[in-house]
């Protein structure tokens, strides 16, 4: 039966086996949902028994647990090992969604609810595509799939999963649908996202808040100071004053920047989107490439003193910032932040003390379009979506793909079909009909292209 009137005679059933998984608020950040987590991954378990899996099985990890499964075909064949994630974002502020986020509603062509896109739809995508390969005989490669239920808090105990489990997870390569495309005209595939470095900074002046007017221009202020130390770490062109900090950035390829160039963007409608009316950022480079190949700095929050109702002339004895980089890949974030703590100790003044404390972080990934697996990506979109996806580096980070090169030593090819309009992690997720079907076509045509790569 050709794909897409496989898809049509089953898509209610499709529907129904989404709304199941949607149902359940598999909610990771919050611990009263532990029942939710384990209810996911068994309804995970389930259907992809039911697509045709020859095993499927729930493994205990430090954390929540993962679902396991796989389709042996031939010994000798490659493997595609398939990832995602069954835990959601709260969906918190629940006022501003015009529906129940866990009771899914069909409304303008378009699933809205809370994991609709991120990642139980895109999953569904997956498993979807794999039944009608296993269905009409037309898998010719082995597949597993390992979700995970802590991609929305970092993943922290998949890391140890993977070391643990180096030889059940062998492959030849992973297939990711858990990232967006240019526009639902404009497919894409993502071939690099940025890596993280994350710190708290604490400045403590004097040992107690002192009046302002008997102790201000006389002792430090502990927020003017932390300030004048944050606008240090960039220079008048927009880039990072850290020494060192260049040392393994690599330059984007002449080729790849004009590929940049080439991607359909009006600036204008941009800053119209968020509000602005002018841009910001690293001199010599576009916007496209300031958000996804270039690294950054910025504060994520920073606080201190009295913020309370009417006035209070305070000094203040701390104050306080979180502040990240993004990083490109080849740059290592544990080295970054070793750079980081050494420059902020240099360039404090004697008048504070300052305690940097590191937080989380992760590595950068590129997927060269070279690879085969991504060729058959590539075939995929061209024939599901009527035209070649264009290859774009994104500015997020998801750690966990640089986990998988280092620890199990294969590349992720990243075959999402998000869109920025689906609200992904924010009120009124959502997730289109027609991006749902084409992208069961695309990854139906990556297997049998990924097939024929090899042969």
């Amino acid at each position: 039966m050709e794909i897409k009137k496989y898809i049509e005679e089953n898509e209610q059933r499709f529907i129904d086996e989404l709304f199941s998984l949607i149902r359940i608020p598999s909610i990771s950040a919050l611990p009263q949902h532990k029942e939710d987590m384990l209810a996911c991954a068994e309804r995970w378990r389930q259907l992809l028994i039911e697509a045709g899996a020859d095993e499927a099985i729930i493994m205990p990890s430090q954390g929540n647990p993962l679902v396991y499964a796989e389709k042996r075909v031939n010994p000798d064949a490659p493997t595609v090992l398939i990832y995602s994630h069954y835990d959601v974002m709260p969906a918190e502020p629940l006022e501003l969604w015009k529906s129940n986020p866990f009771e899914p509603e069909i409304r303008d062509g378009h699933i809205w609810a809370r994991g609709a896109d991120d990642d139980k739809g895109q999953a569904m995508i997956q498993a979807k595509a794999f039944e009608y390969m296993v269905r009409e005989g037309l898998l010719k490669h082995n597949v597993k799939f390992i979700f995970e239920g802590e991609e929305e808090i970092g993943s922290p105990s998949l890391n140890a999963f993977l070391q643990e489990h180096k030889e059940l997870l062998k492959a030849d390569v992973i297939l990711v649908s858990d990232t967006s495309m240019l526009g639902k005209d404009l497919p894409s595939l993502t071939t690099g996202l940025r890596g993280l470095a994350y710190w708290e900074i604490e400045v403590t002046g004097p040992n107690r808040d002192l009046h302002s007017g008997h102790f201000g221009g006389a002792v430090a202020n502990p927020i003017n100071t932390l300030c004048s130390m944050i606008d240090k770490i960039t220079d008048a062109d927009g880039r990072i004053t850290i020494p060192h900090f260049y040392n393994d950035v690599e330059e984007v390829p002449a080729e790849e920047r004009s590929m940049i160039a080439s991607i359909p963007f009006d600036e204008g409608k941009y800053m119209e989107a968020i509000g602005v009316k002018a841009l910001k950022g690293e001199k010599g480079y576009s916007t496209l490439e300031r958000n996804s190949c270039r690294p950054s700095f910025d504060v994520c929050g920073i606080w201190g003193g009295y913020t309370g109702n009417g006035s209070k002339t305070v000094l203040p004895s701390k104050a306080y910032a979180k502040v990240s980089c993004r990083l490109v890949p080849h740059q290592n974030h544990e080295k970054i932040s070793r750079l980081f703590v050494d420059y902020i100790n240099e360039i404090a003044p004697e008048y504070v003390q300052v305690k940097v404390i590191p937080m989380h972080g992760g590595e950068g990934y590129v997927c060269p379009i070279t690879l085969p697996a991504y060729k058959a990506a590539e075939k995929g979109f061209e024939k599901a979506f009527g035209k070649k996806p264009l290859a774009v580096r994104r500015g997020g980070s998801i750690p966990i793909i640089s986990d998988f090169e280092q620890i199990l030593g294969i590349k992720t090819v990243l075959m999402g079909f998000g869109l920025e309009s689906n609200a992904i992690h924010s009120p009124n997720e959502n997730f289109p009909l027609d991006i749902f079907r084409k992208g069961i076509e695309a990854v139906v045509e990556f297997h049998k292209e990924y097939d024929n790569i090899q042969n």
